[in-house]
C-alpha cells in the first residue's frame, strides 16, 4: 500500500518545478505519481494538467485576492492556492473537501503558518467568484496563453487564431493506430464495438481511429498483443506520406519515443529501419515500443547535425525527419509547453532545423523521399523553413504537399481531429 499523502501539496510542488525550474511535466509527474496509490494518480494528473492549462487565469485571481505575491521559499503556497482555485472552478470535488485538503497541504510542506492565509483567500474567492469571473472574462488571461505566443498566432492566423487558442485549451481526443499487420482497421473496429467501446475512423489517415471517450489501454482489444497503439492522427499522417516499402532502407531521424518508427515497420515490415535520436534516455522508449510490438530496428544515439558520426556514408531510400520544434501544435496534450517555451526559442529552433535538414539531405539517395515534419503551427518552423530549403537546394522537389508559393500541409488542432502538425514531402532528383 502506498502511504497516504496530500495530493494538493504534491500537485503544487510539481507545478512549481515546471513553471519556476523549467522542467517538463512528462519528466516530473511520473515519479511523483509513484508516491501515491493507484486510485489517486488520476486526480494528481488532473490537478497538474488542469492548473497548467489554466495558469494565467489562476495567476490573475491570486493577484486580485492577495496584496503581494509569495516569493522565495514560500512560492509553493502560491501554487497551492492555484490548486485550490482550480478545484473550485473546474472539478466536481465538493467545495468543503477542496478547501480542507488544500489547507492541509500547507502542513504537508511544513508551512503550517500559512493555513489561515490559504483558507482566507479560498473563502474570499468563493464569496466573490461571480464578480471575479465576470471580470476575468474581459482580461487577456482568458486566452490561457502567454502574450508572445498569442501575438505570433494572431500574425500567422489573423482569421482563425481564436479557434486555435480555444482548441489548445481543450482536453485532447484519444487517437489510436491500428496495426495493419494484425487487422484491417474495419476488423479491429468490430472488436472495439464488441468490447463496448465506440470510435470513428479518420477520413484521411489510413490507420487512425478516434475513441468517443478516452479509455484505459487495457480495455483496448489486443493492446498487449500489439494490435493497436495510442498515437495522434496527425502524427500518423507523416508515415502515410513517407509511404515506406518493403526492401527500403529508411531513416527515422529524431525518432524518440518511437511511435513513427513502429508505424513505418507496420507499413513495411521488411524494410531496413534505422531510428536515431540525440537523447539516450528517450531512446529507451523506442526500444520499449519496438519490443511491445515484436519489431526490430537499428536504434542509435546520434546528433542529426552530424550524420557521418552515426551512419558513415550510408544513403537512405526514405528519410522521416520529425524535426525538433516548439511543439506549439500539441499544447492541448502538453499544456506545460506554454510555460516552458520562450519567444527567443523559436529562432534557435529554426536554426537547428536548418542545420539538420542541410546535413541529412546528402544522405538521401537520388530519387529518394524525405518527409520533413514538425508538431508546430508556427510558419517560421514550417513553410518558411521549407521555402528557404527549396530555394537553396536545386535538387529538391516538393510533391503532394502544397506548392512552392505555400509549401507543405499545415494541420491545426481541432476538437474531433488530430493535433497541430506540419508536413512537407521532398523528392531528390
Amino acid at each position: 500500500m502506498k502511504k497516504t499523502l496530500n495530493l494538493r501539496s504534491l500537485a503544487a510542488q510539481t507545478i512549481e518545478q515546471v513553471v519556476e525550474q523549467g522542467q517538463s511535466l512528462s519528466n516530473v509527474l511520473p515519479a511523483v505519481q509513484q508516491k501515491v496509490s493507484d486510485k489517486d494518480r488520476a486526480l494528481l494528473q488532473e490537478l497538474c494538467f488542469g492548473v497548467l492549462r489554466t495558469l494565467p487565469q489562476l495567476d490573475w485571481l491570486v493577484g486580485k485576492l492577495m496584496s503581494r505575491p509569495m516569493t522565495g521559499k514560500q512560492r509553493t503556497i502560491h501554487y497551492l492556492i492555484m490548486v485550490g482555485f482550480y478545484q473550485l472552478l473546474y472539478t466536481r470535488i465538493p467545495p468543503h473537501a477542496a478547501l480542507a485538503e488544500t489547507v492541509e497541504g500547507a502542513i504537508a510542506i511544513k508551512r503550517q503558518a500559512f493555513k489561515g492565509l490559504i483558507n482566507g483567500v479560498l473563502r474570499q474567492f468563493q464569496r466573490q467568484q461571480e464578480s471575479l469571473m465576470a471580470e476575468a472574462a474581459k482580461h487577456e488571461s482568458r486566452f490561457l496563453h502567454p502574450s508572445w505566443l498569442l501575438q505570433r498566432l494572431k500574425k500567422a492566423y489573423p482569421e482563425s487564431w481564436e479557434a486555435i487558442v480555444d482548441a489548445n485549451n481543450q482536453r485532447p481526443p484519444m487517437w489510436l493506430r491500428v496495426n495493419r499487420q494484425h487487422h484491417t482497421r474495419e476488423a479491429w473496429m468490430a472488436l472495439l464495438a464488441e468490447a463496448g467501446l465506440e470510435g470513428h475512423i479518420h477520413p484521411k489517415y489510413s490507420d487512425a481511429v478516434r475513441l468517443d471517450a478516452p479509455a484505459p489501454v487495457q480495455a483496448l482489444p489486443g493492446f498487449e498483443q500489439g494490435w493497436v497503439t495510442v498515437q495522434d492522427a496527425s502524427a500518423q499522417g507523416s508515415v502515410d506520406l513517407l509511404d515506406p516499402q518493403n526492401g527500403d532502407t529508411i531513416l527515422d531521424l529524431c525518432a524518440a519515443p518511437g511511435g513513427k518508427t513502429t508505424h513505418i515497420l507496420e507499413a513495411a515490415p521488411n524494410a531496413k529501419v534505422m531510428a536515431v535520436d540525440v537523447d539516450a534516455q528517450r531512446l529507451k522508449r523506442v526500444n520499449e515500443n519496438l519490443a511491445r510490438l515484436g519489431m526490430k530496428a537499428e536504434v542509435k544515439q546520434g546528433d542529426g547535425r552530424f550524420p557521418v558520426q552515426w551512419c558513415g556514408d550510408t544513403k537512405f531510400d526514405r528519410i522521416l525527419l520529425d524535426a525538433p520544434c516548439s511543439a506549439t501544435g500539441v499544447i492541448r496534450r502538453h499544456p506545460d509547453i506554454k510555460w516552458l517555451r520562450r519567444d527567443r526559442d523559436i529562432a534557435e529552433l529554426v536554426a537547428l532545423q536548418k542545420e539538420i535538414l542541410d546535413a541529412i539531405w546528402p544522405h538521401l539517395k537520388s530519387g529518394g523521399t524525405l518527409v520533413y515534419a514538425t508538431c508546430s503551427i508556427l510558419p517560421d518552423e514550417n513553410k518558411d523553413q521549407v521555402s528557404a530549403f527549396l530555394a537553396s537546394h536545386a535538387d529538391a522537389k516538393l510533391v503532394e504537399t502544397g506548392d512552392e508559393k505555400r509549401p507543405g500541409i499545415q494541420n491545426l488542432p481541432a476538437a474531433d481531429d488530430g493535433d497541430g502538425f506540419y508536413y512537407a514531402k521532398l523528392i531528390k532528383s
